[in-house]
């Protein structure tokens, strides 16, 4: 069964900024009771998905003998109704799916500074300058592509190439999956809205092949319906573990475009400690299990993401995270969701 797990709708994408929102249920389970620090539970607001993490989360309760009380709904919900909540919010951690979501938190002065010892295990790029959030795992954005019908030395040098006239039709892209919106987003931030907006105006015009997800993309690129396809890279681990086989099984591969192009975008999920809970010795014991080497193998293997780690390596079908040409693009800046889901929508890539 698929997890769509980092698929949202436009509206969802939306509420993650607009932050008006009244706090939103979460159909899973939470924690109405603070707590006091060093009680052996926290509260985790998460907005990855239950059968994802839920084995990161035991082991970590098998471990120390901290109970975890989560509360599941997408990140962009969480983000809503954390600022909806302010200082009365339960939650002691906030784990996101993208560092827009973090970003903005952040930004509302909701997050204590973590110690320096516990950010300095991550790359500059994928934590906050503040201290306030950190990265735990990351993504990079690729073109899917199936070698049968593109071959490698006809790829595109950059994502922006893909308006022109030799990819109509071509080109299979998720509008409304949250990835590709912080993605735009990314193309906001470093070129402006105007070369966006053309961006997407000329994706339009190209008759894009439109998927409500990335595993649809890259399934349908490796039987060949559609040549190429905009996703993340651990879509193709996932849909090799659900086809029995290995990504190298697989007739679709990775095109990681060059040259710091926007197109290679590397966003992570991360965590941000709630004020309330800074001085709690079991939320940092949390934070710091993430970042360690059980967690950081974990996501490697079973969730084919990227390790922030150094020590820890990442999936053996995707280059190292280090040797990645990714774009100047502070990724704390990617909190104006709500802007990017109007131009999309505007474009008329999402009816």
């Amino acid at each position: 069964m698929h997890l769509h797990r980092r698929t949202t709708t436009v509206l969802l994408a939306a509420s993650v900024l607009t932050l008006g929102l009244a706090a939103c249920g979460s159909g899973g389970t939470d924690s109405t009771d603070p707590g006091k620090p060093d009680d052996k539970q926290i509260t985790i607001y998460s907005g990855r998905n239950e059968q994802l993490v839920k084995p990161l989360l035991e082991k970590f309760t098998e471990q120390t003998g901290i109970t975890v009380r989560p509360r599941y709904a997408s990140t962009a919900q969480l983000a809503a109704q954390l600022v909806e909540e302010g200082e009365k919010s339960p939650a002691d951690v906030f784990f996101a799916q993208d560092a827009g979501a973090l970003g903005a938190v952040a930004k509302r002065g909701m997050f204590s500074t973590l110690p320096e010892a516990t950010t300095a295990k991550v790359p500059q790029t994928y934590r906050a300058g503040t201290g306030q959030w950190v990265g735990v795992s990351a993504r990079a954005r690729v073109l899917a592509y199936n070698p049968d019908l593109v071959p490698a030395d006809q790829l595109p040098k950059s994502v922006f190439d893909l308006t022109g006239p030799q990819w109509k039709g071509k080109v299979a892209l998720a509008p409304t999956n949250a990835s590709f919106q912080a993605f735009v987003t990314a193309i906001r931030v470093q070129h402006g809205d105007a070369r966006a907006e053309e961006f997407l105006a000329g994706l339009k015009a190209n008759d894009p092949q439109i998927r409500e997800g990335n595993v649809k993309i890259v399934e349908d690129v490796n039987s060949g319906i559609v040549p190429v396809g905009l996703v993340n890279h651990y879509y193709l681990g996932e849909v090799a573990k659900e086809q029995g086989t290995t990504p190298d099984g697989l007739k679709v591969k990775l095109h990681f475009f060059p040259g710091g192009d926007t197109g290679a975008l590397v966003n992570v999920a991360g965590v941000g400690v709630l004020n309330r809970s800074a001085s709690d010795p079991d939320v940092q014991k949390f934070v710091d299990f993430l970042l360690g080497t059980e967690a950081q193998t974990y996501f490697a293997e079973q969730t084919f993401e990227y390790p922030v780690v150094t020590d820890v390596h990442g999936p053996a079908y995707v280059p190292p995270l280090a040797e990645l040409a990714v774009p100047e693009v502070d990724l704390n800046d990617l909190d104006t969701l709500d802007a990017t889901v109007t131009m999309i929508k505007n474009s008329g890539l999402v009816p």
